[in-house]
């Protein structure tokens, strides 16, 4: 791990190249164009094709989908205590996302004029569910589960032949996914966006997933919309002289598991004496962890441990750096959380671990990285509906402005438009 301090020789540019972070390498987007020309062009024999090369598996397009009654059966694989953390987790995620669901709404700013917005849920949305190193439950819950909420007719989800692990059938089958398919990565993704001859087009894609289905969901925006392009797993945690070092390192560790190696996990610190204390924590936590490598492959290059001379310096730069998930274990977090220009999700306090937005919190864990938090937000509920402004005028307000729609018409060189006033305005 790498430590970090404030008005040392260098520091500046290992801030500037913290700050800069790729959300997927270069080669990524080359290996990703080739597989989606090669299902828009063959369609279920390049997934056939792809199963076999990515995911080691021999299907055929009839295998693709996983039957409603297999996702039925999955939760009696499920203890009872896992069964219902899924069920909590769903229920809470769900009404967060009634309670951020957006309203129609009409106003009259001028006589005659009547103005507003219409939302519709979207008809058919894909969620990708990654599967690789771990079976990630939550984000069934995330995707799917606020999709449902939000009024979706139809949703879609895609895991690697390998993800499906009970838990995450089942959570499938609780959040009422309709269509389920063995297929990972990008020739999963380019199903979803270009259609085959077994998988009809979505309108949207959400979910996160590695490099390469990154990647795929950024050539394909404009074909499909996305959520946003996410990259691997971060997290900044400010820490004053309150922070329980414990709980820093375990917070920090939360991320560094993810399993791609790219990961950050960033301490910022006003408190010198606790960058050993957190040091000292991470290393005898991770002694206990079962995914050692992965975590050492982030501690090595993605670990920093940073020393600044007060919170001012602290908070501007953690919305410099814009994390994925930022942690304020300080005193008065709510005084503090003001100051922050920009995170994708914000834990105030000692007792509110990034885990719990992870899992079981209410906001949807999809969230903007590699400092796309300046300019993304995170998946929300509004995500999966259609805006329609609406307009009205009666005849004398449209008397009353025709002349504003006629010189912008002849000012742009665009006399249809203007004349579309004028002969309104000239009719008796």
């Amino acid at each position: 791990m790498k430590k970090l301090f404030w008005g040392t020789p260098g520091f500046e540019n290992e801030l500037a190249a913290l700050y800069t972070r790729a959300p997927f390498p270069p080669e990524a987007e080359k290996a990703a164009a080739e597989i989606i020309a090669d299902v828009r062009a063959n369609g279920d024999a390049a997934l056939v094709k792809y199963a076999k090369k990515f995911d080691r598996t021999d299907l055929t397009p009839e295998q693709f989908r996983v039957t409603p009654e297999e996702l039925a059966a999955a939760g009696q694989k499920l203890s009872a205590g896992d069964r219902k953390a899924i069920k909590t987790a769903l229920a809470q995620v769900q009404a967060f996302a009634k309670l951020t669901k957006p309203r129609n709404w009409k106003k009259s700013p001028r006589p005659g004029v009547t103005v507003g917005e219409k939302f519709t849920p979207m008809e058919r949305v894909g969620v990708y569910v990654p599967g690789g190193t771990a079976p990630l439950v939550s984000t069934v819950i995330h995707t799917a589960g606020i999709a449902k909420a939000a009024g979706v007719k139809e949703v879609v989800a895609i895991t690697p032949p390998g993800g499906l692990h009970p838990a995450t059938m089942y959570a499938m089958h609780l959040a009422g996914v309709d269509e389920v398919y063995r297929l990972g990565g990008v020739y999963g993704v380019a199903a979803l966006a270009v259609g085959t001859q077994s998988i009809r087009k979505v309108e949207k894609i959400a979910g996160p997933g590695n490099a390469y289905v990154t990647a795929a969901k950024k050539l394909l925006y404009g074909e499909v919309a996305i959520d946003l392009v996410a990259g691997p797993s971060e997290i900044l945690v400010v820490a004053d002289e309150t922070a329980n070092p414990a709980f820093v390192a375990a917070d920090l560790l939360s991320q560094a598991e993810h399993g791609s190696g790219l990961e950050q996990a960033v301490m910022v610190t006003t408190d010198k004496t606790l960058i050993e204390k957190v040091e000292k924590e991470f290393l005898r936590q991770k002694a206990l962890l079962s995914r050692q490598e992965t975590i050492e492959k982030v501690e090595n290059n993605g670990v920093f441990l940073i020393w600044v001379p007060d919170l001012e310096t602290a908070c501007d730069l953690a919305g410099k750096y814009a994390p994925e998930h930022l942690e304020l274990q300080i005193e008065n977090p709510e005084k503090w959380c003001g100051k922050i220009q920009a995170a994708g999700a914000i834990f105030l306090g000692a007792w509110t671990p990034e885990p719990v937005g992870d899992f079981c919190a209410g906001p949807s864990h999809v969230l903007p990285t590699a400092g796309s938090a300046k300019s993304f937000n995170g998946l929300e509920t509004c995500g999966f509906f259609r805006r329609t402004s609406i307009v009205k005028y009666d005849r004398r307000a449209l008397m009353r402005e025709a002349e504003v729609v006629e010189r912008f018409g002849m000012m742009e060189g665009l006399d249809a438009h203007a004349g579309a006033a004028t002969i309104r305005k000239n009719s008796k």
